[in-house]
């Protein structure tokens, strides 16, 4: 271990898009003292969620209109290299990820034990209580062929609660500019390009806490939204984009 990595410059970007009390209720769960920034990305927001970070004290980047989650992610990194942070970690603003969960995917990092950490609802020590029983065995099909593409063993491919060294997107080989990678394409882009370019991957344990009524517990539209997590995988597999 070195000094370095225990003295990494953090930031923890939360991206969202009209969440409401659901933004809310996270907020009151990052604790006041903390290791890392926070940066929040209003990914074109039509409700008043920047005002409302913004009147909390919260540095906030506000997309003018709905550009995904991948949009999202090239905001937050263009952002680290522009301040000086080593590791971001990405995590969604519905309250469905904790908080308090964070040191457990900066961890490995200030170890110097991995280059990118995805989490798992499925380690033991994660969960995802009201998990809807068709999006569950959805999400185990969907990683159960990648590893087959990947020689990866994962559990959870579709966990959005990740960490980056900043510094394996300085690869050639890795392209966060390209515009196709604009909704969920990158996430799986990134999670492509970091194993097959020998970057150390984990996971470690992460709740995904879903509503009880199990209901609105996703913004993935059907078709559209289930292509652009596909794409990637035929699109690098096939040689078609880089």
């Amino acid at each position: 271990m070195t000094n370095d990595n225990q003295n990494l410059k953090i930031l923890v970007v939360v991206l969202t898009y009209n969440e409401g009390e659901r933004l809310e209720n996270l907020i009151n769960q990052f604790p006041s003292k903390r290791e890392y920034e926070i940066l929040f990305v209003d990914d074109g927001s039509t409700d008043n969620t920047t005002k409302f970070l913004s009147n909390l004290g919260f540095t906030v980047i506000k997309h003018q209109e709905n550009l995904g989650v991948g949009a999202g992610i090239h905001t937050a990194v263009k952002y680290c290299r522009e301040n000086g942070f080593d590791t971001v970690v990405i995590m969604a603003g519905n309250g469905k990820m904790l908080p308090e969960e964070i040191p457990r995917l900066i961890e490995p990092i200030k170890l110097d034990q991995a280059d990118y950490i995805q989490g798992s609802r499925y380690l033991q020590g994660g969960e995802s209580p009201n998990l809807p029983r068709f999006r569950n065995l959805a999400i185990k099909l969907f990683t159960f062929f990648i590893n087959i593409l990947l020689g990866f063993k994962g559990t959870d491919i579709t966990c959005g609660f990740r960490a980056y060294r900043i510094s394996i997107l300085d690869d050639p080989n890795i392209n966060i500019d390209q515009e196709w990678l604009g909704r969920y394409e990158m996430e799986y882009y990134l999670h492509y390009k970091a194993i097959k370019n020998g970057y150390r991957v984990i996971e470690v344990p992460v709740s995904m806490v879903y509503p009880e009524n199990q209901k609105d517990y996703s913004k993935i539209k059907p078709f559209i939204g289930w292509w652009s997590m596909i794409r990637p995988w035929v699109f690098l597999t096939l040689g078609i984009k880089k």
